[in-house]
């Protein structure tokens, strides 16, 4: 088992913090088991607090205007940067070029490298080399998974007996981590057991005991490995309440995400986040953003189960202008809207908790013992 936080840590975000393409560094600037975040990478905002910029509430975590600043300032605080943890999180998962110098520069300085992108550093031959000499690790944590270790869907997750929420979203980096992770903590300040299954690279870098990285999966074992990860967070904590991080959204152009969560991780309930003052997806002009009742309709098509409640995600909205903007959603939905980063999550938590689980869940849940062992043999021995 790991022990955390594994060391300290600059989150790399240059020309992006504060945008929806630096959402890996807004998620580990708002938590992170795995590393102490130390300071934030961005020249646009250096010398300013890296809470202050993102939620307007400062957390002491300074912003500086590069790689060297940001160690001198992290040894001059007497907690001396041991990781670079790449924040960036632009569409297609391509490491910039300027970022490419940056990353050579830590290496230089001895930090180990973390990257959620799909251009693998540790297959960089320049970098791998640097890296080597310097003794420092690159983790790769879009790297696919070796296939024997891959697991297929086999109907375990029917002995799945809490209560399970899904937070998915009406476009890709819209808040549904955090707004998964303010329930799990609303949950468990409750006095219940509450788990979050993560399902990307960020989660993974805030220390999320359960999860899979959809990014890096072949496609035939997204189901198996979604599947496998709540049937693990609710055999091993025996949680009341499992929440599932929702990718992307079910009618995205470009990362059509969700329908895996769906179909394998059978949730109970569903919470949708939204930004109201979005026209279109993100990052694609012209693909104008569908509608929030037809994605409900979509979402309860396709998984048979209740969306519950709207949350919130507040960005180009006034303090003053949430209220209203929850009343109109509420009105025009039917369902329950809130902004849990402003307002907490514990009546959105208070609402879920009170939405029972089917009496009739556990139904077949022994013949799914059968299937699963049934299919488990069948797929070992096709494998061999």
């Amino acid at each position: 088992m790991t022990s955390f936080p594994e060391g300290n840590a600059l989150v790399y975000c240059q020309g992006n913090f504060g945008t929806t393409n630096g959402k890996t560094a807004h998620g580990l600037v708002r938590r992170s088991r795995r590393y102490r975040v130390v300071s934030v990478v961005d020249s646009r905002y250096a010398r300013a607090d890296a809470g202050q910029v993102l939620d307007g509430k400062p957390n002491g975590i300074p912003v500086c205007a590069d790689v060297p600043a940001a160690i001198d300032a992290s040894r001059e605080s007497g907690t001396p940067a041991t990781h670079m943890v790449i924040g960036l999180a632009p569409d297609g998962g391509r490491l910039p070029p300027d970022a490419r110098r940056d990353v050579l520069t830590a290496i230089g300085h001895g930090l180990h490298v973390d990257s959620g992108l799909h251009d693998l550093l540790s297959e960089d031959e320049e970098i791998a080399h640097a890296a080597a000499q310097s003794g420092v690790r690159i983790r790769d944590v879009r790297k696919s998974p070796p296939r024997w270790a891959l697991h297929f869907f086999c109907g375990k997750i029917e002995q799945v007996d809490c209560l399970k929420v899904a937070v998915l979203g009406t476009d890709s980096a819209i808040g549904k981590r955090t707004t998964a992770w303010i329930i799990v903590d609303a949950v468990q300040a409750a006095g219940r057991r509450a788990e979050l299954v993560g399902t990307g690279q960020t989660a993974w870098m805030q220390g999320a005991r359960y999860g899979v990285i959809m990014d890096a999966l072949i496609n035939d074992f997204v189901s198996g490995e979604i599947e496998h990860a709540v049937w693990s967070a609710w055999n091993e904590q025996h949680p009341d309440v499992i929440v599932i991080e929702g990718q992307g959204s079910l009618m995205n152009p470009a990362y059509p995400g969700g329908y895996e969560i769906l179909a394998a991780g059978r949730p109970d309930a569903i919470v949708l986040q939204h930004a109201p003052a979005r026209t279109e997806y993100d990052g694609f002009p012209g693909y104008v953003l569908h509608p929030l009742e037809q994605q409900i309709q979509a979402i309860e098509l396709v998984s048979g189960k209740p969306v519950v409640a709207i949350t919130l995600n507040h960005e180009h909205l006034t303090p003053s202008q949430v209220p209203q903007a929850c009343r109109d959603i509420a009105a025009s939905s039917g369902r329950a809207c809130f902004d849990v980063l402003q307002d907490g999550g514990k009546e959105l938590a208070d609402l879920l908790v009170g939405h029972r689980r089917p009496t009739n869940a556990r139904a077949g849940v022994a013949a799914s013992d059968t299937r699963h062992n049934q299919r488990q043999e069948r797929f070992h021995a096709d494998a061999g």
